[in-house]
């Protein structure tokens, strides 16, 4: 009974208004449009969107806040357990391993149940794990391998939110806002690294790293019972409700997946993910370390809190300019690859010129530019997989981010050897930039926008 009442509640009866281009029905407040006989999509009613979206920028803050723990106690942590850079980058690198393993698995799921679902249950998971963290390493074996592996599964259970949160777009949002919804919830992360860095370093000095971990915890639990009380009605931790097979979400086990990676514009975007994630995580993961040893008497909330500051207006700026413009009619792609230059060709210059800076002040300006010019990626390579593919937009980001995890993974590694051999940023920020313009470059040359997934269905206009 729960389980149809769960089914009821997501494909309530309806009945369907026929026009030319597609069939459009609205039922409790929902707009429903049918592409096919077979496939339909429910678009949020606006004041339930932003409801969502409020909740999921929120949940999206919050897991960069566990994310960026690490970083942000890497020094303290090292000091106190003897570590090397080396064993600094294994323990921060352990995390892309265990992203790899949950991209595909949490976008197909997305795209098959919801999103919502699957993002609610891998919060709750990763909450309870970054707030037992600071015991664990207290009851382990050792520091060293018991942060590894806590940082690997840490990574399994927070794999499968972006790609729910691009399968809850693709579902959700309709075509023309896409772009501004994905830079929204984006500024999540950008208001999680402000908190880590400003609340999170004052919680470092005050009361210890421990604290970091807690307080990211306690507000992860606490919205997962935000969303469960309120947001959600039924049993949405019973398996029966979890797999029901929706029929108003669409099937990516329907795809050519065959069909679809003999694309180019495909891997264009994939290669250009890839290369854009690498240098951002590599960015994320070693900032705080640089300044550290660079500027040992900074203040450590200038320059962890200072870039993403930067980075929450440039976002929503890059999502409403991107469709601003598509609206008045310039081609998907043109705007997608303009976005994309942003995010990779012109941040790069600000990341080399970190080599040749040794003022402090010189240093956070590069840096704030370089991640505020970063965050037109979500207007770029991370919508373009709506625009190719939105019947499995999840899946495919699945793909993507399972493949930009590997290579973060090596790239933060190999900065931690390459500075612990030689003492030089220099080299480390020289390799991101140029990996930048390697990417940029494909996805100018071979990236488009026009759909890949079913191309013998309609597409709404």
């Amino acid at each position: 009974m729960a389980a149809e009442q769960e089914a009821h509640r997501f494909n309530p009866p309806v009945d369907f208004v026929k026009t030319p281009c597609r069939n459009v029905c609205y039922t409790s407040g929902f707009k429903i449009m049918q592409i096919n006989d077979k496939t339909t999509t429910t678009v949020w009613p606006r004041t339930l969107a932003r409801t969502w979206t409020l909740m999921l920028l929120l949940a999206t803050c919050f897991l960069y806040w566990s994310r960026m723990a690490m970083p942000i106690c890497a020094v303290t942590m090292a000091k106190e357990f003897g570590w090397s850079k080396t064993d600094t980058g294994m323990v921060m690198g352990a995390f892309f391993w265990g992203y790899c393993f949950t991209q595909v698995l949490g976008g197909h799921a997305s795209d098959r149940i919801g999103g919502e679902r699957v993002l609610l249950l891998s919060t709750s998971s990763w909450a309870v794990l970054t707030a037992i963290t600071p015991l664990l390493t207290k009851i382990g074996p050792r520091p060293l391998v018991t942060m590894t592996v806590t940082r690997f599964l840490l990574g399994v259970m927070q794999g499968v939110h972006y790609p729910s949160l691009v399968s809850v777009c693709a579902q959700r949002v309709t075509e023309g806002e896409r772009g501004f919804s994905m830079s929204t919830l984006a500024c999540g992360c950008y208001l999680g690294m402000m908190l880590v860095g400003g609340v999170g370093s004052l919680m470092l000095d005050w009361f210890g790293w421990e604290s970091v971990f807690y307080g990211a915890g306690l507000l992860a639990f606490c919205w997962t019972f935000c969303v469960w009380k309120f947001l959600f009605q039924g049993p949405v931790f019973s398996f029966d409700s979890l797999w029901i097979n929706n029929n108003n979400i669409p099937e990516s086990s329907k795809i050519n997946w065959l069909h679809l990676f003999r694309e180019p514009s495909v891997w264009a975007m994939i290669i250009s993910h890839l290369c854009f994630s690498s240098t951002y995580y590599t960015l994320m993961s070693w900032l705080p370390t640089y300044f550290k040893d660079m500027f040992p008497h900074a203040k450590d909330w200038v320059f962890n809190v200072i870039p993403w500051f930067v980075a929450l207006p440039t976002s929503l700026f890059g999502g409403s300019i991107s469709d601003h413009l598509i609206r008045k009619g310039c081609g998907t792609a043109t705007v997608r690859k303009l976005m994309q230059f942003c995010a990779m060709g012109a941040a790069s210059v600000f990341i080399f010129l970190l080599c040749k800076t040794s003022s402090f002040v010189q240093a956070v300006a590069c840096v704030s530019l370089a991640v505020g010019l970063s965050t037109f990626n979500n207007s770029g390579v991370s919508v373009n997989v709506h625009d190719l593919a939105p019947s499995c937009a999840g899946a495919l980001y699945g793909v993507m981010n399972t493949c930009s995890a590997f290579s973060g993974l090596l790239m933060v590694y190999m900065s931690g050897y390459i500075i612990e051999m030689t003492g030089s940023w220099e080299t480390v920020f020289s390799i991101l930039a140029l990996v930048n313009i390697i990417g940029v470059t494909i996805f100018i040359v071979l990236g488009e926008a026009k759909r890949v997934d079913q191309l013998d269905q309609p597409q709404i206009i």
